[in-house]
């Protein structure tokens, strides 16, 4: 008779997209379902019986200086408009040597002030 593979749960989670990746390329590298690599993490480390402790999350201090992506999960938006913003001088920020480097507290300024008009260009 063949052996009856155990019963199985769902288990549905959302990762941070660099945590889905590194998954991603660890079952990709073991050659294992990403089903199995959870499920052999959670056997190696979560004990039956064992006494867990008890953890109290504190946010973290963000960082006063963000590179562009940190600007773009900041304002909720794509890298790529930060930076077409921050070039275009739309966006405070500054350009040390190839990367640029922004203020968290001088974007929390710019999103909440008022919208400038476009400048109309002059004719000659």
């Amino acid at each position: 008779m063949p052996k009856k593979p155990p019963p199985e749960t769902a288990l549905y989670v959302k990762l941070p997209a660099t945590a889905g990746e590194k998954l991603d390329r660890a079952a990709q590298e073991l050659g294992i379902h990403k089903k199995d690599l959870v499920a052999g993490l959670v056997e190696k480390y979560v004990h039956p019986g064992a006494t867990m402790g008890t953890y109290s999350f504190q946010p973290d201090d963000p960082p006063e200086v963000l590179t562009a992506e940190q600007a773009a999960d900041l304002l909720q938006v794509d890298q790529k408009i930060v930076l077409e913003l921050a070039e275009a001088g739309k966006l405070p920020g500054r350009k040390l040597g190839y990367a640029w480097r922004f203020s968290r507290a001088a974007l929390v300024d710019w999103l909440s002030g008022p919208e400038k008009p476009e400048k109309p260009e002059k004719s000659r």
